[in-house]
């Protein structure tokens, strides 16, 4: 536990007492700790603790609100070091190919460059990953069987395609329903608002995903009318995540 505690107080987050479990600490580990040290040694560690750096922004800290809920291996890499928060987008790439059912992540999904960056619609083990916000785009492939064409799709704003800007989404992992069925896709529709980016949905209540839990982004389509045969759709999930 010392090692733990050393650790907090030197770590960089604004509330490294939620990782190292300060509550529970309190009632007899982090008490016989500080009364260990000398005097000064304990004055400087319980200024450190009752002190605060400058706030983070951002997802990042809105993944610090969920310090709590982390995995205790996860927990423990923070403390040592051995884990870092970094920005970063989970995408996957999805021809529509005539179907109003749309899973951009599936259990059969390979990683491949431009396609997708995950593996069977899961976070390899310690990644640990907070959804801040979601892009949302469309686009028509040359050739949906040509996976080099498909990885050249110039994707552009749902507004563009009315069946698709006027369908449905939901979002679910870790068994839970982190956006609910019956959301309208026209949320990603911000060509006109230069106050965020172009398809993108800024979560009021940014959700925690954990590692090795399946990931389900589901677009539903009420019709595929006046869609191109080869159009595809584009999500990025967006927040911070846990990385070596």
């Amino acid at each position: 536990m010392d090692n733990n505690i050393e650790n907090a107080l030197e770590s960089e987050f604004t509330n490294s007492g939620d990782l190292l479990g300060v509550d529970d600490a309190m009632s007899g580990e982090l008490t016989e700790y500080l009364g260990r040290l000398n005097p000064y040694h304990k004055a400087v560690a319980v200024k450190k603790l009752s002190s605060k750096p400058p706030g983070s922004r951002g997802s990042r800290a809105e993944f610090e609100k969920f310090f709590k809920e982390l995995p205790k291996d996860v927990k423990n890499g923070l403390l040592k070091g051995d884990l870092r928060l970094a920005d970063y987008t989970i995408y996957s790439v999805k021809a529509i190919n005539g179907s109003k059912t749309i899973k951009l992540f599936e259990t059969q999904d390979a990683k491949e460059t431009g396609i997708r960056n995950i593996d069977k619609a899961k976070l390899d083990k310690n990644f640990v990953f907070i959804v801040s916000g979601i892009y949302l785009f469309a686009g028509v492939s040359a050739d949906i069987n040509d996976k080099d064409k498909l990885k050249a799709t110039d994707f552009k704003s749902v507004i563009n395609f009315p069946a698709i800007a006027n369908g449905e989404f939901s979002l679910k992992a870790n068994k839970k329903q982190i956006i609910p069925e019956g959301n309208m896709v026209r949320k990603f529709i911000t060509d006109n608002d230069h106050t965020c980016p172009l398809g993108y949905f800024k979560l009021d209540n940014p959700r925690l995903i954990k590692d090795d839990e399946l990931i389900e982004f589901v677009v539903e389509l009420g019709t595929t009318l006046g869609l191109d045969p080869n159009t595809v759709l584009y999500v990025g999930l967006n927040g911070t995540g846990t990385t070596p």
